[in-house]
């Protein structure tokens, strides 16, 4: 039976007990908060390889949690500027109005380029053509040329297949191959280079384009179903693949670009160490490893700048 004495020393024990649980408490706090997890938002293009990329940097660093999601350059970037990821992928430049806005809010970004990206012009195997003009390209993906055989192909109507409106590759594509002019309404857009790549391989008549990390297979094979057209910078150049990396390299393969990484201000901590290790010796081996090409000698320049 509890009295006044048993009631009073069962007091003291639970204070006892909640004394010693703060100082438990305390003591892993700090551990706690090392372990932030760093969010990683953006670009569908990079979204494979940084999350590659991270879960070997987390096999080397324990205590490191990092979360990579996709949903394109254009929610990276707004993530950025609204506070809500650490670390923006993005597969274009930062539009002017986004820069605006972001130095509205505060935020000043900088950017990494982690990565080149050869974008790949994809067809079904069985279609018989093998490259295509920089003009043809734009000109198809306009909608100004609507029938394969007007390009010596069969005589069927051209599928074409691209990406969001919201996507990196998508206003990459539109500025540099259609010339900043509007796709075409018969464009079907996808969520993906995956998906890109599947609705190709099942389509006679179908057209896309996907960054050249995702044309292999695990075992490093061009995947089966689609071609890859090589591509001229005009009518009289040499054609170029972007499967060859001497030609990416050299910038004789016309549609390649640099894929970036945003932070705001100077990257610290986890942040910084991961962009860090993307970009050293085994990062970059990453990087080539997944179809992609590391960065050359005033891209890594520019990085280290930025990362002081």
């Amino acid at each position: 039976m509890l009295n006044k004495k048993n009631i009073k020393k069962m007091k003291g024990f639970v204070q006892m007990v909640l004394v010693v649980a703060l100082a438990i408490f305390s003591l892993i706090q700090p551990g706690l908060a090392q372990k932030k997890m760093i969010q990683i938002k953006g670009s569908d293009t990079l979204v494979n390889l940084v999350q590659i990329l991270a879960e070997e940097y987390m096999a080397k660093n324990r205590g490191a949690a990092i979360a990579v999601l996709g949903g394109g350059s254009g929610t990276g970037i707004t993530a950025l500027i609204n506070g809500t990821c650490d670390i923006a992928n993005h597969s274009r430049e930062w539009k002017p109005k986004e820069l605006d806005l972001a130095y509205e809010k505060g935020v000043r970004p900088r950017i990494f380029a982690i990565a080149v990206d050869a974008l790949s012009i994809i067809v079904n195997e069985k279609n018989p053509l093998e490259t295509l003009t920089m003009v043809q390209v734009g000109s198809i993906f306009r909608g100004e040329i609507k029938n394969w055989k007007v390009l010596g192909g069969p005589d069927q109507k051209i599928s074409l297949y691209g990406r969001q409106s919201n996507s990196g590759t998508y206003a990459f594509m539109q500025e540099h191959v259609l010339n900043n002019k509007n796709y075409s309404p018969e464009v079907k857009e996808m969520n993906g280079n995956a998906q890109i790549i599947e609705a190709v391989t099942q389509d006679v008549s179908g057209i896309g384009y996907v960054g050249v990390g995702y044309l292999y297979d695990e075992s490093g094979q061009v995947r089966k179903g689609i071609k890859v057209l090589k591509i001229k910078k005009d009518e009289n150049a040499p054609a170029f693949s972007p499967l060859d990396k001497e030609a990416v390299y050299s910038a004789k393969y016309a549609i390649s670009r640099p894929l970036y990484q945003s932070t705001n201000g100077k990257p610290s901590g986890v942040a910084a160490d991961f962009i860090r290790f993307e970009l050293s010796p085994e990062g970059q081996a990453i990087v080539e490893k997944e179809g992609f090409f590391k960065i050359g000698q005033e891209l890594m320049e520019q990085n280290l700048k930025n990362l002081k």
